[in-house]
């Protein structure tokens, strides 16, 4: 039988890498993106594809500092964290970093205690450890639906 834990992490891995339900995953929705089109704004605006991967990265950091007992929230420069220069090599280390982090993730749900996943990870705001976890596939997913609209305003089929 599998657990609850067992669950969630393997949600934060189909959604992050592949086999979601919905359709395609943050990986395959980024497959061929190249940093000059990362950090196009082709929809008047909107947010490039590089702000939204350094956004997601941000909610990630969010989880395992509320996971550390640490309850600040993120700060705007942390939430929507300012670009650097686009160069290839930067748009392959905030990619990377992004998956990454999805790894720690998962790897700490997996060692959550399951007894306190209804449990708030830190006092404010007060939602629960498995709200905040299944949370990031939501917020992940959402905003790999805005990554397809962008590719698609750049003439990409996905």
């Amino acid at each position: 039988m599998t657990t609850i834990l067992e669950r969630l992490v393997d949600q934060l891995q189909r959604s992050a890498e592949g086999d979601a339900v919905h359709g395609p995953s943050v990986r395959e929705v980024l497959e061929g993106v190249t940093v000059q089109d990362a950090s196009a704004h082709p929809i008047p605006g909107a947010h490039s594809i590089r702000e939204l991967i350094l956004h997601m990265a941000a909610g990630y950091h969010l989880v395992l500092r509320r996971l550390a007992g640490d309850g600040r929230q993120l700060s705007p420069a942390e939430d929507w964290p300012a670009l650097t220069e686009p160069t290839e090599d930067a748009w392959r280390q905030e990619v990377g970093s992004l998956f990454e982090l999805n790894q720690r993730v998962r790897r700490a749900v997996a060692t959550f205690p399951a007894t306190h996943l209804d449990d708030p990870l830190v006092p404010d705001p007060p939602y629960s450890a498995f709200t905040q976890f299944i949370g990031l596939t939501q917020h992940d997913l959402y905003h790999a639906g805005q990554i397809v609209l962008l590719r698609r305003a750049l003439g990409h089929s996905r």
